[in-house]
């Protein structure tokens, strides 16, 4: 988003940290100490000191988020000289949003704050933070902090609502959803390469041979089932080992052989591979590269999407725009009613959450099925490019922040 702003010519400084997620470790090259200041992609980044534990939970994890604020503050403080014309923050981490407020208005610039997750509401539901006195008083801190901004947004339309059932004016409430370049992310999975602000078209190119199918030794008519992305409490993927389990089980009456392909790092990688250990249909793969995500995408069949049933409306899963944009089918669990039940359902199978023999039928019927597989895969295609494509979300973000700039 950052590089796309800077391409259309505006001046865009970023105060983040240093590289570590998910695998809860500094990357190469930087440092947990110190402040850093670099150029990526004409963007002006400062990265800031935070602690990583290297077990996150509960209180660990707001000390995490807590130490960020700490050492990002005088960054921030420092980029009043610069005036910058709007101060957008994003949650997680709402620690941040008191500061981007001082900032913002003692430099006479406009507030934003973006709504990625609620993370209030999901640490108290996944039982990340407990205590009834303690959860009145966050909550109440949080709905006083959102209405002092003069925008806040969020990336789906429960969580839309439950803005304003927070209080916030339907006139600062905005609807910024997350986005996905469709022209990298391609059915064929051989989209060519962008930069931002160019006009390349992507192109398929038939009769190439995904890479990773031949990295991990997976017959041609096996049926790939892949989850690809964070391994994290809310996912709740202790759920895919028992899938698998029941899948390999059942395999003498499975038309198709399902293979399980588990891609990503995260707090709850080491659980899940346990879980997994012995079963011949699982394969796991490390964090790839963002230049071999399309490619990835591409091998799946069917695109794996657990949600823990109570983090239901309080995240939207921002994996789901490459799944719907690869042209591939999504097998999701969630609860009839919520936003993604009402967004796959139409380009997928929604099945209860926590509920491995409904996921592992859906699974079976779906490799039994390759014309369905097909619709669905087109029909996710299409909700992409109607609703997700970056040049068209961007430029509305773009819209909305040059009309705040110019606000009295």
């Amino acid at each position: 988003m950052a590089a796309w702003l800077v391409a259309r010519g505006h001046e865009v400084r970023v105060v983040t940290a240093p590289p570590y997620y998910p695998d809860w470790a500094v990357g190469a090259g930087y440092s947990a100490r110190t402040w850093k200041r670099e150029r990526w992609q004409g963007v002006d980044v400062w990265r800031c000191p935070l602690w990583v534990p290297t077990r996150p939970g509960g209180v660990k994890r707001l000390l995490h988020l807590a130490s960020f604020a700490l050492g990002s503050f005088p960054v921030m403080l420092r980029q009043i000289i610069w005036r910058p014309d709007v101060v957008w923050v994003v949650e997680p981490a709402l620690f941040c949003a008191p500061v981007a407020l001082v900032v913002a208005r003692l430099n006479g610039a406009k507030a934003w704050l973006h709504v990625q997750d609620f993370e209030v509401d999901a640490a108290f539901d996944l039982g990340l933070l407990r205590g009834k006195f303690l959860r009145g008083v966050v909550a109440g801190a949080e709905r006083w902090l959102m209405r002092c901004f003069d925008v806040v947004s969020t990336i789906s339309q429960r969580m839309h609502q439950r803005l304003l059932d927070k209080g916030v004016a339907p006139a600062q409430a905005v609807l910024s959803p997350n986005w996905v370049d469709v022209l990298a992310i391609t059915p064929g999975g051989h989209g060519l390469p962008l930069q931002a602000g160019t006009t390349t078209l992507a192109a398929e190119m038939p009769g190439l041979e995904n890479s990773f199918r031949v990295q991990l030794g997976i017959a041609p008519d096996a049926v790939v089932a892949l989850y690809s992305g964070n391994m994290g409490g809310k996912q709740g993927l202790e759920l895919l080992a028992d899938v698998a389990k029941l899948c390999l089980a059942q395999a003498g009456r499975a038309q198709a052989a399902i293979v399980f392909v588990f891609c990503g790092n995260g707090a709850g990688r080491v659980d899940l591979m346990q879980r997994c250990a012995g079963l011949p249909n699982v394969h796991f793969l490390e964090l790839q590269p963002i230049e071999r995500l399309n490619e990835l995408l591409a091998m799946a069949d069917v695109h794996l999407l657990p949600q823990r049933a109570d983090a239901a409306d309080l995240v939207m899963p921002s994996k789901l725009t490459g799944m719907l944009a690869s042209g591939r089918p999504v097998l999701a669990t969630a609860h009839p009613g919520t936003e993604l039940a009402f967004v796959v359902q139409g380009c997928g199978v929604v099945v209860p959450p926590e509920d491995p023999s409904a996921m592992a039928l859906a699974m079976q019927a779906l490799a039994a099925d390759s014309r369905l597989r097909t619709q669905l895969g087109a029909a996710g295609r299409a909700y992409a490019l109607a609703h997700m494509d970056r040049e068209a979300v961007l430029q509305r973000f773009e819209s909305d922040l040059m009309a705040l700039a110019s606000r009295n």
